[in-house]
């Protein structure tokens, strides 16, 4: 551990330039937290009612919106859903119990904008680690999230008018949890990496 890293007040101090790289040097903050925010995410299905306040919907939608992509293609729109009645028909699409929730964030894509590798369609995994960026930023602010894959997309593009061009991947509920899962088990690091080669365990 660093000087900086036992001192906080280190954190804030001005940035340093090196002669010789020309590269901006910063004093390393700890990982703690945000592994703590990785861990304590939880998929939520009860919801309180509670409005979300705005600045925590941007938010959230800020750190989607610095998500990588594709040659930066940035396929990505999403739609902030908090009508009763609007929050309603995207939850008739087959997910029902989402409506409780007091905001539905509905990730949807221009499948043609990022490229393709053999069969894969790179818009899939493009919103994907938006996505995930999105849901961890919701954990941050205390927020509960769980991700819907599995529904009728016709039905959610014609309660939000989406263009018939576009695709919706996923949606997801975003409010205060009313419920606290217990953690989900991991398997362990040793059984899902290895060095140099593929060893499956």
């Amino acid at each position: 551990m660093t000087p900086e890293d036992r001192d906080p007040k280190q954190w804030n101090r001005k940035t340093q330039r090196s002669p010789a790289a020309h590269m901006i040097i910063t004093p390393r903050r700890p990982l703690v937290e945000f592994m703590d925010v990785i861990r304590q995410r939880r998929s939520i299905r009860k919801y309180r009612p509670d409005p979300v306040l705005q600045e925590d919907i941007e938010y959230v939608l800020e750190a989607a919106r610095l998500a990588p992509s594709w040659a930066n293609s940035q396929c990505w729109h999403f739609v902030i859903v908090n009508d009763p009645q609007v929050k309603k028909a995207v939850a008739q699409a087959g997910n029902s119990w989402t409506a409780q929730a007091p905001v539905l964030v509905v990730a949807c894509a221009h499948p043609t904008r990022p490229g393709t590798k053999g069969d894969q369609q790179y818009y899939m995994l493009d919103i994907g680690i938006a996505m995930e960026h999105l849901i961890l930023a919701a954990a941050d602010r205390g927020l509960g999230t769980c991700w819907i894959g599995a529904f009728k997309e016709e039905v959610v593009k014609k309660a939000l008018g989406v263009p018939e061009s576009m695709r919706v991947v996923a949606f997801t509920p975003l409010g205060y949890p009313a419920e606290s899962p217990r953690p989900q088990q991991r398997k362990a690091l040793n059984q899902i990496a290895s060095s140099n080669r593929y060893e499956a365990r």
